[in-house]
């Protein structure tokens, strides 16, 4: 539609000549009829120029359709108008006037506004046929008109010339819509070429043959410090660089380096080429050839962040992340390396260490005061004649050393010593001042039988060693270590095929009211019979059991038997089993307490879990859910060792405790102190105060008895006052007698108690 508004000089310049002509005519013949004709050329032209200016001042992007009809409307009335008169000013020419001037004036006017139809008025194909039938039609009848059979012919000749106008019209309209919506999908496209190239995170460039710039994205302009990328085409990629160099944003070296990669890249040498721009910066480059052979295509990407995480996964694989020393593996190759250097006769030294108390620091103070702690301690350890101490850190708060040219004892005792110096002493962690000691382990070996793995097994007995004894020490392994390290190894087997055969059996410790009267409940106690060795303390096996990770197995043996006895005895006499920190880290331990009471037929009420401050510690949500539970069917919750830890009152607020089981030590010394009585008051009537029953462990003595009773408050005494651990049978007797009751029954138990002499810890 716009092109039908478009050449207004083509339509002043034939408004001239319309009324030019017919004005000449009329000089020549003298007929009003072209004045008349002059006059209505000259208004409609006059019009259709108006409406033109009109047109300018008009927005017709994203007008409605019927706006955009009006406007070619107004058009099509004034060509239909021009051409209207030219057609009739042809048939009067031809059928009245007759003269052979007017006649050849003005159908060459008509002809001649015919090429504005192929030439300006194809836009419109109403009015090509407006036009032509305006204009063709009043001559055609003129013809027929004028009487000559010659000028019929001509009427008929018309007829064609209209058809072949109108489809040269048609075609030109056509190719040229074509053409405007090809060029509109040319630069819809361009456009979105354009934004998916500069929007890449690549950099893009396409290079000739002669390697000048022919496309280049914002991103590649700004990698290579190119300036604009508009401002790069058509110039040289190593002039481009060499411009860099001029302005200081690249260095030579680097720029020739680029040339030469590139070079590289595109003659096929190489398929990919990494270039180190800065310590910020690294480009990996690659190259295409274009499919017509007239170029490639550059392409190339920031890999700093890659490079970055690449060289951080390879430190961490062999550094420590939170020390910075070498890890487990990195220390083997740094071994390794030593040891290639090294004289066969050369004596070496393999220490491992770890700091004492260390679960106490995380435990107390949160695993960020621990990592601290081990953060300083791995600095001193670094400035520990680094010349001749390659030291790492395996994990945790275990460190191994291995220590050269320590040819006498003198020089190990000299080296540990410098260690020991370093590492033991005062630390400031987040606020807090501690003290920290370490214990250590060491073999001495020659280089020619030095194997690092037997080597450390060796070091960690000795590290055992030293833990037995005071700590903050070292020790140098001997070969009994090794027999004694080969028979805890047996042990381990044999309590493990002790407990898979069900071999243990329990004994049970009674719980007397506070006047002795009654029994009340049963702690139940493991026992371990070896086949070689005789019985076995629970002090030495129970640790195998959580080194192994089989404590949940024993507790699972222990819920069975202890129900099962317990569903024996007479007057709802109660049993209590301890549970392990492994136990309230997974909720199978639900299913084997709902298994153990269903297979017995026990009450749930009669059975009590005892647990430690220690099963909180790491996983205090999982143990709180697995509590709740247990709670929830029925069971007794009691904190056992109660006092002992640092965070209980903070665990008896949040968990569903019903009980507590004050630890023996506040007994021990409570008749020689008149600060223990009232700590153990305390500690009694802080409990009572939070409507939780009170149990005393560890009551021996008439004296104990009689000033545990004195707090007023305590529910029930465990010691060998009223009675050592007993069998099940026993207990079933025991719970006979307390329930017919006598007055003398728990003096009796008190008498056989202390003749016994059973004054030693269960």
């Amino acid at each position: 539609m716009r092109s039908l508004y478009a050449n207004r000089r083509t339509i002043a310049a034939g408004v001239v000549v319309h009324i030019m002509t017919a004005l000449a005519i009329y000089a020549k013949v003298g007929d009003p009829f072209y004045l008349f004709a002059a006059l209505a050329f000259f208004i409609v032209g006059s019009g259709r120029l108006v409406l033109m200016r009109s047109f300018d001042r008009v927005e017709l992007d994203g007008a409605p359709r019927a706006t955009i009809w009006n406007w070619e409307r107004r058009s099509i009335y004034g060509t239909a108008a021009v051409s209207l008169v030219l057609g009739l000013q042809s048939a009067y020419s031809v059928s009245v006037t007759e003269d052979a001037f007017a006649e050849i004036a003005s159908i060459s006017i008509t002809m001649a506004s015919m090429i504005s139809v192929v030439g300006r008025n194809y836009g419109s194909k109403l009015t090509v046929d407006i036009m032509s039938t305006l204009q063709f039609a009043p001559l055609g009848i003129g013809f027929f008109m004028a009487g000559d059979p010659f000028k019929a012919i001509l009427a008929f000749f018309l007829v064609p010339l209209v058809l072949t106008t109108r489809s040269m019209a048609n075609g030109v309209r056509s190719f040229l819509y074509q053409t405007v919506l090809g060029k509109r999908e040319i630069s819809i496209m361009a456009e979105r070429f354009d934004t998916a190239l500069n929007n890449m995170s690549h950099g893009l460039v396409m290079l000739d043959n002669e390697r000048r710039i022919i496309v280049a994205n914002r991103n590649a302009a700004r990698l290579l410090n190119l300036g604009s990328s508009d401002d790069v085409r058509d110039r040289t990629l190593g002039s481009l660089l060499r411009l860099a160099v001029k302005k200081r944003a690249l260095d030579r070296t680097l720029s020739e380096q680029i040339v030469n990669t590139i070079e590289e890249l595109c003659a096929g040498r190489r398929s990919r080429a990494l270039v180190k721009v800065s310590d910020e910066l690294h480009l990996e480059f690659s190259a295409r050839r274009r499919r017509d052979n007239s170029g490639v295509v550059l392409i190339f990407e920031n890999v700093t962040a890659r490079i970055k995480a690449d060289e951080k996964i390879n430190y961490l694989a062999r550094f420590d992340s939170l020390t910075g020393m070498p890890n487990r593996y990195h220390f083997a190759d740094l071994v390794r390396n030593e040891m290639s250097v090294m004289d066969g006769a050369e004596m070496v030294a393999l220490v491992v260490l770890d700091v004492d108390d260390f679960k106490h620091v995380n435990d107390t103070l949160g695993h960020v005061a621990g990592d601290r702690l081990l953060c300083e301690l791995s600095a001193r350890l670094k400035a520990v004649d680094p010349e001749r101490i390659i030291a790492s850190r395996f994990g945790g708060d275990e460190f191994v050393l291995l220590v050269r040219d320590v040819d006498t004892s003198e020089d190990v005792s000299a080296v540990m010593g410098r260690v020991f110096d370093a590492l033991c002493g005062v630390y400031s962690v987040q606020g807090n001042r501690l003290f920290a000691s370490v214990s250590a382990g060491l073999v001495l070996s020659r280089r020619s039988g030095f194997v690092l793995d037997e080597l450390q097994i060796k070091a960690d007995l000795a590290l055992h060693e030293s833990k037995k004894r005071d700590k903050n020490t070292w020790t140098v392994f001997a070969d009994s270590m090794d027999e004694k390290y080969r028979m805890r190894q047996l042990l381990k087997k044999d309590l493990r095929e002790a407990i898979e055969r069900r071999a243990l059996s329990l004994v049970y410790q009674p719980m007397f009211s506070a006047d002795g009267l009654r029994i009340a409940r049963c702690e139940a106690l493991s026992r371990w019979e070896h086949k070689t060795h005789g019985p076995v303390s629970p002090g030495e096996y129970i640790p195998l059991a959580e080194e192994m990770g089989i404590v949940p197995l024993i507790t699972e043996f222990m819920l069975e038997v202890a129900c099962k006895d317990c569903a024996s005895w007479p007057g709802g006499l109660g049993v209590s089993v301890n549970l392990s920190a492994l136990d309230l880290r997974n909720r199978d331990i639900i299913k084997l307490v709902t298994n153990a009471l269903d297979q017995s037929g026990l009450d749930p009420r009669r059975l009590e879990v005892e647990v430690t401050e220690s099963a909180f510690v790491e996983d205090a949500v999982t143990a709180r859910n697995v509590l709740n539970e247990l709670r929830a069917i029925g069971l007794t919750i009691a904190i056992d060792d109660f006092g002992t830890g640092y965070s209980n009152l903070s665990y008896l607020n949040s968990l569903p405790v019903t009980k507590v089981k004050v630890d023996r030590s506040f007994v021990r010394d409570v008749t020689n102190s008149a600060k223990n009585f009232k700590l153990l008051s305390g500690i009694v009537h802080l409990a009572r105060e939070m409507d939780l029953s009170v149990t005393i462990e560890g009551v021996e003595t008439e004296e104990q008895l009689r000033m545990v009773c004195a707090t007023g408050h305590v529910d029930l005494i465990q010691g060998f006052i009223f009675g050592k651990p007993l069998p099940q049978n026993s207990i079933a007797d025991l719970a006979a007698k307390s329930f017919i009751s006598g007055e003398n029954q728990p003096q009796v138990h008190r008498a056989s108690a202390a003749q016994s002499g059973a004054r030693r810890n269960p």
